[in-house]
Formats: structure tokens, C-alpha cells, sequence
């Protein structure tokens, strides 16, 4: 069958079980380092990029902001963010407004939902993420920026760490990250704090990409900015790996609520399943909520069984549809 053909070259990214998801975590970190170094080695070669490719850029960017330590730690990574944040949110807006180009709608997670956005409740969310952009995000970096300073922290490109050094930073950021968020997420889902702050952010049940950020300023704050930047502050960590672990984190989480599971993308099934049934699925792996069993409903729906990395042009609703009563991995 060609739905069993299609599972099982995708198997290698799917287990059901613990070690199955840390061996999964581990694979997408080792293919990023594969990719950066590849990466590389072909500017090297057919675009005569330097070995020095990567520190150039960053040399670029810190002359950008007056080789300042406060303008690019401030305004620096908060240019990075925000444009990164709206040519996403843009990118994955179109789609859901003008439903063009057709052949991304395939991909949609929730068939038949989002089809056409109402303007008002558009334009609701945006002022919403506009509001937490600026009067939250933005002194929020202003106070990190001294915390990072008193900490160690180094913004000087002669200062780069080693690719080695960023590996190692990027996989403690990923836990704990993981860590704040469940936490602190699953706390906001207290019925005495839901009602006051967290409500907002799940209006929508069917989320796209903008709204990895419309929530209370509060909630902003405290979910969003704080876990993001516990890595760097115990590892001290030089402000151009927190650059690249900003826009990657944050862009991540915007594929999680983008409401498209895309081909090559990560999966967005478990955090649209979140938004869809309230209570389940609070972090971000999947580790946690398989620990405190937050994910047991999870695991029994179809979309368990769609959370996978898709390496094919088909879309998941095709390959496994919603009528597949089960199917084993064996």
C-alpha cells in the first residue's frame, strides 16, 4: 500500500513513546549542525565566501547599530525579531485572507476553518501583537540588556563563540525553554488565571500564525519572553547566539500555530491540538506532557498520528485520513 510506504519512510522521525520523541529531538539538532556546515561549504566554494562567512555577517550587523553594545542588544534584536515576526505572519496572512495560492490550503490542519478571515477579528488580533511588540517587547529588552551586561554577557564580534560553544548553548536554550513554558503554560490554564489572561490567546480555536503572539501583555511577558530568555541568561551567552535563538524560536512558534503542516516543516499537530482542545498539550517537545500525561487524548487522535515531519508533497489529511480508525507503527 502506498500508505504504508509513505509511514514507514517517515518512521525514522516518529515514536510514540519517550525515547522515541528525545531521539527525534536529537536527529533535528544534528541535521541543523550538518546544514550549517554544509551550508557553508558551498558559499565557500560557488560564491567564494570566506571561512570567516558567518563573523562577517555578525561584524555587519554590529557596525549596523554603531558598534554599540546597548543599540544592538536593544534595537538590534528587536529589528531582527520584528521583521522576522511580520514577513511570517505576512507570508501565512495572505494565504488565510485571500486563500490564494490554493494549493497551500491542502496543507491546512483544521480543513474548512480560517477559509476567510473576518476583518474585525483580524485586525483585533493585530493590534494586539502590535500593542505587546512594543510596550512589552521592547522594554523587556531594555531590562535584559542591562541583566545580560551584569551577567557577562559579550556583544563584541571579536568575542564569537565557537560553532562548538553555539551547539551547546542552543541545546540547553531548547530545555529550558521547554521547562518555563509547560510550566508557566500550564499554570495560565488555572481556572482563576484561564478567565483573567490566558482566554484571549485561545479565541482562537483554529490558530494562524500572528496569534503566537496576541495574548494578554501580561501573559507576553511572563510565557512568551521570560522562558525564551532563561537560556542565555545562565549560560551567558554571546548576544549573537540569543540573535539566531530569538528569530528561530520565535519563528518555530509561529509554525506551531500557523494552522498549515507544511513539507519540511515542523510539525504544528500538537499545538493545534492545544488550541482545539484547551487542556492538552502544554510545552513544546513533548517531553513534559508525556511525563505528567498531558497528552493522553492526544495520543489518541489522528492527529498523533499526523505529528511528523512531512517529507512528501502529499498532504498529511491525505496520507492519513480522518476515517484511518488506526494505524501501527510496527
Amino acid at each position: 500500500m502506498v500508505l504504508d510506504s509513505a509511514f514507514r519512510t517517515m518512521k525514522f522521525l516518529y515514536e510514540k513513546d519517550l525515547f522515541g520523541m528525545i531521539k527525534r529531538g536529537v536527529f533535528i539538532v544534528l541535521l541543523l549542525v550538518a546544514f550549517r556546515n554544509s551550508f557553508t561549504w558551498h558559499l565557500q566554494n560557488f560564491w567564494g565566501a570566506s571561512a570567516d562567512f558567518w563573523e562577517a555577517l555578525y561584524i555587519k550587523y554590529y557596525a549596523l547599530f554603531g558598534n554599540d553594545d546597548f543599540s544592538v542588544g536593544v534595537f538590534g534584536m528587536f529589528t531582527a525579531t520584528t521583521i522576522a515576526f511580520w514577513v511570517t505572519a505576512l507570508g501565512f496572512m495572505i494565504v488565510d485572507v485571500t486563500g490564494k495560492p490554493a494549493c497551500i490550503l491542502r496543507y491546512k490542519v483544521q480543513v474548512d476553518e480560517n477559509e476567510l478571515i473576518p476583518r474585525n477579528k483580524l485586525f483585533k488580533c493585530l493590534k494586539v501583537v502590535i500593542y505587546n511588540q512594543l510596550m512589552i517587547g521592547l522594554p523587556f529588552l531594555y531590562v535584559m540588556h542591562f541583566l545580560f551586561k551584569k551577567r557577562g554577557c559579550k556583544f563584541a564580534p571579536e568575542d564569537l563563540p565557537t560553532f562548538r560553544r553555539f551547539v551547546i548553548d542552543a541545546l540547553l536554550f531548547v530545555i529550558l525553554e521547554e521547562v518555563g513554558f509547560y510550566y508557566n503554560h500550564r499554570l495560565l490554564h488555572h481556572p482563576r488565571i484561564y478567565k483573567r489572561f490566558h482566554k484571549i490567546h485561545h479565541e482562537w480555536t483554529a490558530p494562524i500564525a500572528a496569534v503566537t503572539i496576541y495574548c494578554h501583555p501580561l501573559e507576553h511577558f511572563l510565557s512568551n519572553l521570560v522562558p525564551a530568555m532563561m537560556g542565555p541568561l545562565v549560560m551567558r551567552s554571546h548576544f549573537a547566539t540569543m540573535l539566531v535563538w530569538a528569530v528561530s524560536a520565535q519563528t518555530t512558534a509561529m509554525i506551531h500555530h500557523c494552522g498549515y503542516h507544511l513539507p519540511f516543516l515542523p510539525s504544528p499537530e500538537a499545538h493545534d491540538f492545544h488550541h482545539l482542545k484547551f487542556n492538552y498539550n502544554f510545552g513544546v517537545l513533548g517531553i513534559l506532557d508525556r511525563l505528567h500525561g498531558t497528552d493522553a487524548l492526544f495520543r489518541e487522535s489522528k492527529q498523533q498520528y499526523r505529528h511528523l515531519t512531512l517529507l512528501s508533497l502529499t498532504p498529511l489529511t491525505k496520507l492519513i485520513p480522518d476515517n484511518l480508525k488506526e494505524y501501527k507503527m510496527d
